[in-house]
């Protein structure tokens, strides 16, 4: 997200991870808002079977009566033409509201007060150890999904609703990319770029093949703590010290999932249906872009840690899907579906540094 000296010195002074998920953050709340009036025509589940009311339909190919093994997601709303009509204008509306909102606010935070130059590229591919591009991966699918259940609301075909709602999070991301094109301390990046698209792309291939998310993505946070003061004021410096800024913004924390739900994958078996396994990416020992230096704005180097090892962490742990959990009441319905996006605590076998390490519970 900069050219090659300038750039590189102050984005590793001053990292940006918190935009893509800050900008997710947004939009969860814009689906949460939008989710209670969904919570009130919602379908019910009623023992191990789906039942209808009269506010939905089967999916094609589907016959009424009993139904075991179908997602409450596969389910359409048998809607008017007039009530399809006034929830597509809501649905549009509150997309442009609530993105024309966001927009203001990530450009009166990162842009207004940052200096602006022609349009310009930057290759960050080797910050971070490409945390931060996972981090643009999941932030594009979990704008896409939210989307796309907004647009299966107002009745929209499903074809129609995975192509605009599945790339609404690209699109929602490009436009940061192309804000970033324009800022000096940054630059339009392919990689983030390329992160967007495959993180969409994630998203709409599963719908398209399989009707439904099999294999979620998710976060996971704990926040850093050093022995050593240096560290701890060098985070500081770079990520905030309070954990809402820690959560946006520090690499070292943050792991990012692909939950794969086994249920999905071998129906006829009599594993638990909300039971998953999911792989994991972190890294740890990063206080820089691509090295352990830090310089002020004079380019004087005021941190220089060589001796701190900068390496990649895989995880391996057993995971909990809590839309696959069966229950009639609409309020846990809609609190499982905003905590799908992040990853249930559970036990987790970590690969870092050459070595394995067991964790008895995994933020």
């Amino acid at each position: 997200m900069s050219p090659v000296v300038v750039k590189i010195s102050r984005r590793s002074f001053s990292p940006l991870p918190g935009k893509p998920i800050l900008f997710c953050l947004l939009m969860l709340v814009l689906l949460i808002i939008l989710q209670v009036q969904v919570l009130a025509q919602d379908s019910t589940i009623v023992s191990d079977q789906l039942e209808l009311d009269s506010g939905w339909k089967a999916p094609p190919g589907v016959e009424s009566g009993r139904f075991k093994n179908f997602s409450v997601e596969k389910w359409e709303p048998l809607l008017s033409p007039a009530q399809k009509k006034r929830r597509t204008w809501l649905i549009g509306g509150a997309n442009v509201v609530g993105y024309g909102g966001t927009m203001i606010g990530l450009y009166h935070s990162w842009y207004k007060n940052s200096p602006q130059s022609k349009f310009h590229t930057f290759n960050d591919w080797r910050e971070w150890k490409q945390v931060d591009k996972v981090g643009h991966l999941y932030s594009a699918y979990i704008e896409s999904y939210g989307s796309m259940k907004m647009w299966q609301w107002t009745g929209m075909d499903r074809k129609k609703r995975i192509w605009i709602g599945g790339m609404s999070g690209a699109v929602y991301q490009t436009v940061i990319e192309v804000l970033d094109g324009f800022s000096t301390g940054w630059g339009w990046s392919w990689g983030d770029f390329s992160a967007n698209m495959l993180g969409s792309g994630a998203l709409v291939a599963q719908e398209l093949a399989w009707d439904e998310q099999r294999i979620k993505l998710k976060f996971s946070f704990h926040k850093k703590n050093y022995n050593d003061p240096e560290l701890n004021q060098r985070s500081d410096k770079l990520f905030g010290n309070s954990l809402a800024e820690r959560m946006l913004k520090d690499y070292n924390g943050q792991t990012y999932w692909a939950s794969a739900n086994l249920k999905s994958f071998f129906k006829n078996s009599r594993l638990p249906d909300w039971l998953s396994v999911s792989v994991g990416y972190g890294a740890e020992g990063l206080f820089g872009g691509t090295e352990n230096i830090g310089k002020d704005e004079n380019g004087t180097i005021i941190f220089n840690r060589p001796d701190i090892k900068r390496y990649r962490q895989w995880f391996l742990a057993p995971d909990v899907d809590l839309t696959k959990i069966k229950t009639n009441k609409k309020g846990l319905k809609f609190l499982f579906t905003v905590l799908s996006a992040f990853k249930f605590p559970t036990p987790s076998l970590e690969y870092g540094n050459g070595r394995f390490r067991l964790h008895a519970l995994h933020f």
